[in-house]
This record gives structure tokens, sequence and C-alpha cells, in this order.
């Protein structure tokens, strides 16, 4: 059997172009005692796979040229050599980026049993819904009553942390880009406020409006202008969970850093960057309280889906310019 796939066969420097990315087909070998093959359904694209392109070794080892790229991955077994993984099951994986995986049983999950669409997996209840959830209760200790600003509010994380956050009773103001993600985080109960053409100062003085309180919990997913305005607005004892920088991943230098990280001091706050992986053992805590109330249809969540394998760098680039409302899929 033969597996499609997408790769690059350099290192983008800025922005990638679309010509990085290029499709490729392997003859899969003979399955091994242990493996399993998987037939993929759903994609994942994310945006700290761009630092795995840059060649450079970070949290995570970057993207080999010319092989398969990886990424998170929901798929059907179609052929087994391992016993707790049937044809038939259900499962996800990091073996993205291609029509079909050939993986090891032990790098292979079963989907849990919630009466979800299979793709929540990858967005809701996989690793950004995990990640919102990590970061507001492990990193930034969240508490009832607190006062939460979240940057990239409509995004797959930030788009359910908001939601996680208003839950809890305070004050949550969201910062988004479009109208239409302005409008959806109004919808749903959070203050928006726009950063689209702003300056910090300018930024800031949004920010008092929406909250003149100040903030206990800021949620960082983008840095840059969004970070520097935050520092502004923090409350006593304040604590900022840092996610992710994504205004920063296709920099070609090394980015400034913000000019009032004194506020830190002034404010005695806490800031802490985190990663998901770290905190994989508490998921089944992530999901006995989050499940059933995306099962229940008491969280809402947004999904952005593309059509098609060769269609998955576009998908993937559109990350970067605000062109996905919640998680960005695809279908295959």
């Amino acid at each position: 059997m033969q597996s499609r796939y997408v790769t690059i066969h350099a290192h983008p420097e800025g922005t990638p172009e679309r010509e990085l990315f290029a499709l490729g087909t392997a003859e899969l070998p003979a399955l091994a005692e242990g493996e399993v093959r998987v037939r993929n359904t759903w994609l994942s694209v994310d945006p700290y796979m761009r630092g795995r392109m840059s060649g450079v070794a970070t949290y995570i080892e970057p993207f080999t040229l010319g092989a398969p790229l990886e990424g998170a991955a929901i798929g059907e077994v179609i052929e087994s050599r391992a016993e707790a993984f049937p044809t038939g099951t259900k499962v996800r994986h990091m073996g993205g980026w291609r029509d079909v995986a050939q993986l090891p049983a032990e790098r292979v999950e079963p989907l849990p049993a919630l009466d979800v669409p299979e793709q929540a997996y990858l967005g809701v209840l996989g690793m950004p819904g995990m990640t919102a959830w990590a970061g507001l209760n492990r990193i930034a200790e969240m508490k009832e009553g607190d006062n939460v600003l979240v940057s990239g509010a409509a995004g797959a994380v930030g788009s359910l942390a908001v939601q996680l956050a208003k839950a809890k009773g305070g004050t949550v103001v969201g910062i988004a880009g479009t109208q239409d993600k302005l409008d959806w985080l109004e919808a749903h109960g959070v203050k928006a406020v726009s950063y689209k053409g702003k300056d910090a100062t300018q930024l800031t003085a949004a920010l008092n409006e929406a909250c003149p309180e100040g903030f206990d919990v800021y949620y960082e997913n983008v840095g840059g202008t969004c970070l520097e305005a935050a520092l502004n607005t923090l409350r006593l004892g304040a604590r900022i969970a840092v996610c992710g920088m994504i205004s920063h991943y296709n920099a070609e230098g090394p980015s400034a850093g913000p000019g009032n990280l004194a506020m830190i001091v002034i404010r005695r706050a806490r800031m802490e960057g985190f990663i998901v992986f770290d905190h994989w053992a508490h998921y089944p805590d992530f999901l006995e309280e989050v499940g059933p109330q995306v099962a229940a249809g008491r969280l809402d969540y947004e999904e952005t889906v593309v059509e098609g394998l060769e269609q998955t760098p576009d998908a993937f680039l559109q990350l970067f310019e605000g062109g996905n409302r919640g998680k960005m899929l695809v279908r295959l």
C-alpha cells in the first residue's frame, strides 16, 4: 500500500512560502509485529509546527527535510498486528500530514468513549483544549471571580480558555482581530477588544475601558503588542500563563521584548511559560471535567475545515493570517 504525504525540502526564513511544501508518495513496508496501519480521516495543523520547520531543536525535535511532516491526526485502523487495536478501531496519533500512517501500537491511542464528533479530539477535547485548561488551572491557578484576559481569544486554544474562565464568574476579556471573531466573543459573554491598528498605548486604553479593575490572569497566545498592553493592566499578584507567541513565529531575527517588564515587579506578578505535553498526565482530569460539557452542548467550539491532503499547507499558512476561527482542521 502507498501513503501520500506532505513534506518540505528546505528550512523557511520568515513566513513560509506555499512553494516550500511538496507532495510525496511512499510504498509502505509489510506490517511488523506490534504495528498498525491507519487511514487518516482528520488532520490537525497548529502554529507550533512552524518552529519544527526551522531545523533547530526546541522543546521538540525539528522536522526532517524530505520526510513526511508530523502532527496530530484521527483515523481508523485498517490493518493491525497489535492485539489492542483490531481493524476498525478509531484512534488518535501523531502521524499526520499524510493519508495513511504506519505506526507502532504504543504511539496510538483509542478515542475516548464520549458522544462527540471524532474530530473534537483534535480540538476542544484534544491538545488545544487541554492547553487551555492546563494554562488556566495548573499554571495561572485561576480562582472563582478572577478577571481574565486572553489574547488570540477566538483561536483553537483561546476560544475554550475564555469559556472556561467565564464559568468562574469574573470579567473575561478577549483580544482578537476580525469582526466575526469579535462578534463570536461578544455572543459568548466575553468583552471583545480588537488589536488591529492599535499600538500598545491604544490597546492598553481599550483593555482598561473593558475591565477598569485590571486582570488577575492573562492567558498569552500572541506576544508583541498584546503582551505589552496586558502588562499595563495587571492587578496585584496577577498570574500570566504563556502558551505561545504567534506574532513572533515567522520573525527573521530576534524580537524586541516589551519595554514595560518592570510591571511584573510592580504588580508582584508571576509569568510562566508551559508546554502542554509536560502536563499530559492530567489529560484524564481535563477530559472528566470538560468532556461531558462538550457532549451536552454546554461548551461551544468552532472549527475551520479545509478539504483534502493537498490543501494541508494552505490550512497551515492561514493560521498566521487569522484565517481560522477555532480549530483549523483538514478533512480527508
